[in-house]
């Protein structure tokens, strides 16, 4: 007999206890990852993956390449590890959000009354900052002589290529977020990459544009290319909008940070052209120490830095980073703590008053015993190992020195910290480290 409509069906025989039961139930979630068959790695992911594993293969290649170039006390030939997140993706740039500060945290730090003080120590003889643009026109003028009377001439390039990047740079000096025009990666690969980018005008892209060819050239240049870049093109730009504004955009503070992905680059295209100079004004100390402060920068890379500056002509804000980098307390070698010694002796003579940063500087050197005497402790009692102790005739020259270099509050500190702590190569009393310990926590 057939099935009426809508009548049911009803199980004559009921479920028995020993009988197993199955219970159907509808999904209502999808099933997890696990759960679900094999698919095949789309192209995107998988053209993503073959991008990263060859930037690798290039570092690690560059990274060869410079330590077999590199004397013996060449220390940029250390691996330069990315020191922050890994590398996103540059087309799925969003902007900066205008909620975010533009002028970092530094602004408290700089006082009026100090910058007056430290403008004594500037050169008045250093001449205008050089862009990119400056070093290729005088090339290409050297070059040509008919040229030498034109602003700004253009290179000897087919007129399709210098037509399209010239067009590209009008693009990149409205650019805020996006995608970038093509071509514009394929740059840093390039042998005229020079010549491109002059033909672009990096002095008048946005600051949007030069963090976003920063990721690019961080990431895909080797070492030497990327100093130029920084020293022809960062640099210039980051101390005219420092000039015009009082502080630095959000987009080009940014820019100083992830120019630390090189940080060898970073010293001597960023750091050593712009207190060499001899006029760094206390702002630009102040937001360059403040990028230095938070990144953390490999310590043979520091320690270059610090020697590097100890040496150079004292222009009033060297003492600011000196002390940014002191603070960090990386392991010195014995040249970079003799080098800083001789650094401060300079002015044993100097008739000059010298600002308070510089006493600050000299105590948060001396400091450091104490500082790494107590890490020694927390961890085990190496003593043996403890680097940074100075020559008794060091600590009779930085006496003489504060007699003739006192401040009414830093003084004594200096000293007391050069009269209690021990000359390099003497044995430590360990009775004598405890009480120095004890009464420095």
């Amino acid at each position: 007999m057939g099935k009426r409509k809508g009548e049911r069906i009803i199980n004559p025989q009921p479920f028995m206890a020993e009988q197993p039961t199955a219970v159907s139930k509808t999904r209502s979630k999808a099933p997890k990852r696990h759960q679900q068959e094999e698919q095949m790695i789309s192209k995107s992911m998988s053209d993503k993956i073959l991008r990263e594993a060859f930037k690798q293969q290039r570092e690690i290649e560059d990274e060869e390449t410079d330590e077999r170039n590199a004397g013996k006390a060449d220390f940029s030939a250390i691996p330069e590890v990315p020191v922050d997140e890994g590398e996103e993706d540059i087309d799925n740039f969003a902007g900066f959000s205008e909620t975010q500060s533009q002028f970092g945290d530094y602004e408290d730090q700089i006082n009026e009354d100090d910058e007056r003080l430290l403008e004594a120590f500037l050169s008045k003889d250093a001449g205008p900052q050089k862009t990119l643009g400056d070093v290729i026109a005088a090339r290409i003028k050297a070059q040509d002589a008919a040229l030498s009377t034109e602003a700004r001439p253009m290179p000897k390039l087919d007129n399709n290529v210098i037509e399209h990047y010239k067009a590209m740079g009008k693009i990149l000096s409205t650019y805020t977020s996006g995608k970038l025009p093509k071509g514009f990666k394929h740059v840093p690969a390039l042998e005229c990459w020079e010549e491109i980018l002059y033909l672009t005008e990096p002095e008048k892209w946005s600051p949007c544009a030069v963090y976003q060819a920063t990721r690019i050239f961080a990431s895909n240049m080797n070492r030497k290319k990327a100093e130029k870049f920084y020293k022809l093109v960062i640099l210039p730009r980051v101390r005219e909008d420092i000039r015009k504004h009082k502080r630095l955009h959000f987009a080009l503070y940014q820019t100083l940070k992830k120019a630390l992905y090189k940080p060898a680059a970073f010293n001597k295209g960023i750091l050593f052209p712009l207190f060499k100079s001899g006029t760094c004004n206390l702002r630009e100390a102040v937001i360059i120490g403040s990028v230095i402060q938070k990144m953390s920068i490999p310590p043979a890379h520091s320690s270059v830095a610090l020697l590097r500056l100890a040496e150079m002509d004292y222009c009033g804000t060297t003492s600011y980073i000196i002390k940014i980098f002191i603070d960090k307390k990386y392991a010195l070698p014995y040249r970079v703590v003799d080098a800083l010694v001789a650094h401060f002796m300079r002015f044993l003579e100097d008739s000059r008053t010298m600002p308070v940063i510089w006493h600050q500087t000299l105590l948060a050197f001396v400091q450091r015993h104490f500082d790494i005497l107590r890490m020694q402790f927390m961890t085990s009692f190496t003593v043996d190992r403890y680097k940074h102790e100075l020559l008794k005739e060091d600590k009779e020259s930085l006496n003489k020195l504060m007699q003739k270099q006192r401040h009414y509050l830093v003084t004594p500190e200096i000293l007391r910290e050069l009269n209690n702590s021990r000359n390099r190569g003497e044995k430590e009393d360990i009775n004598m480290m405890y009480i120095l310990y004890y009464s420095c926590v």
